[in-house]
């Protein structure tokens, strides 16, 4: 830039983006670095490309879904100020001015109207661009350049040197690497002085022991209760739709409760129950075994619980409750159908593992955020730097949430650093 860089922002994501365009917006002279060829590419896969921007649940029940780790929250209290200042409403008003109308769907959910994350990505980089914005693709920052406690800079591993004022760290987690998210930031960060809280995947699918996930692959499973128990006690539950695969469980609930799962992995028998039939009680799934048994007593126990369960369970239920398949109903015994019944309310299942941290929607842990001012997203410890998005330890369930972060943080990051360089 002829006049000089005075903000540098590392990462052309959500988070990268938002903070590049409002610093300019403010007047600063603005360069964003992004280390692939790509600007967004991970905001384009989201949603499973259709880009949830963001919830539409009222200001407390949305910082609620960042307490879901156990995280004690932190989260929560860290960003009241940043979703104060940019929050849902503000967000869907954002993109409308872009041209990008939205849709609030199921679960309060927003997404854009055409289905299409790759619109939103678009209309983004063209608000940092009309905005002044400088963007430099396939630059990697080795580090970043400081003097006396405070930022003086980057250095790309091109060997070039970026001279800037402020320098807004936005580089992501380590989830989807293919999206460019290669743990960067967390590493410049602890260079600098900061604490990294240890990385783990959130969002991530699940590990299950046996064969029968194998057996069940495919099968999909709607309106279930999903408990998570350790060494026998509860400690999360969940209520929805889950996916069986060939390594064992994912889907909406099961990513969803896989933050305290992975948290407990190692320190007992980690198990899942679940409920097939949350809408009975155990009197009236009793009831209605009964009346299936008399009503069909010379069906098989195969047949019969085809009126019962998915096709897909049928064989890995025979197998579990130990009774013949071609065992006519009306033979089946007290104890049989009690067999049956605590199955239906209660399938275990041993969680063994999860799934790589590549294949994680979001990555917990990062920068504490105690190292970092709530009101401006700036380090406590090097002055001219600020943080946003997933490379700090913010995260939540899904539904909208760590992406409305990502955009609340990079607000707030690029007005206070256009601020501080005395852009206003």
């Amino acid at each position: 830039m002829e006049q000089g860089t005075q903000v540098v922002v590392v990462g052309g994501g959500a988070a990268g983006l938002m903070a590049a365009g409002q610093a300019a917006a403010e007047g600063a002279r603005v360069l964003l670095l992004e280390r692939s060829a790509r600007l967004g590419t991970k905001l384009r896969i989201t949603g499973k490309g259709r880009c949830n921007l963001t919830n539409m649940a009222d200001f407390d029940d949305f910082l609620a879904h960042f307490a879901f780790l156990g995280s004690e929250g932190e989260s929560r209290f860290f960003l009241r100020n940043a979703f104060a200042r940019f929050f849902a409403p503000d967000l869907v008003a954002f993109f409308e001015d872009l041209g990008v109308t939205t849709v609030v769907e199921r679960g309060e959910r927003v997404f854009p109207a055409s289905n299409d994350a790759h619109q939103v990505a678009e209309a983004l980089i063209e608000f940092a661009r009309q905005r002044g914005v400088g963007i430099q693709l396939q630059s990697r920052v080795a580090e970043i350049l400081y003097h006396g406690g405070r930022v003086s800079g980057v250095a790309l591993h091109s060997a070039e040197q970026i001279n800037a004022d402020a320098v807004i760290v936005a580089t992501g987690g380590v989830s989807y690497p293919k999206t460019g998210s290669s743990g960067d930031g967390y590493r410049m960060a602890e260079k600098l002085g900061h604490t990294i809280v240890p990385i783990r995947p959130a969002l991530v699918p699940l590990v299950i022991a046996g064969s029968e996930p194998k057996a069940m692959m495919g099968l999909s499973l709607r309106n279930v209760q999903v408990r998570l128990l350790l060494d026998g006690r509860e400690f999360a539950q969940d209520f929805g739709e889950m996916l069986f695969t060939h390594y064992g469980v994912s889907g909406p609930i099961i990513l969803t409760l896989s933050g305290p799962a992975v948290a407990r992995i190692g320190h007992g028998r980690l198990e899942m129950g679940i409920n097939l039939k949350p809408a009975l009680s155990p009197e009236k799934l009793d009831a209605r075994l009964r009346r299936d048994l008399d009503r069909y007593g010379k069906r098989s126990y195969r047949n019969l619980l085809k009126g019962l369960l998915p096709q897909k369970m049928i064989d890995v239920v025979v197998a579990r409750t130990g009774i013949p398949p071609e065992k006519p109903a009306h033979q089946i015994t007290s104890e049989e159908r009690q067999r049956l019944r605590d199955l239906l309310h209660d399938f275990r299942l041993t969680v063994i593992d999860h799934r790589p941290i590549e294949e994680a929607i979001v990555t917990a842990g990062g920068v504490d955020t105690r190292d970092v001012d709530p009101r401006t997203m700036a380090s406590r410890l090097v002055n001219g730097l600020y943080f946003a998005g997933e490379v700090l330890d913010v995260q939540a369930d899904t539904g909208g949430y760590n992406l409305q972060a990502a955009f609340s943080t990079g607000f707030v990051a690029g007005k206070s650093a256009a601020r501080v360089v005395g852009a206003s």
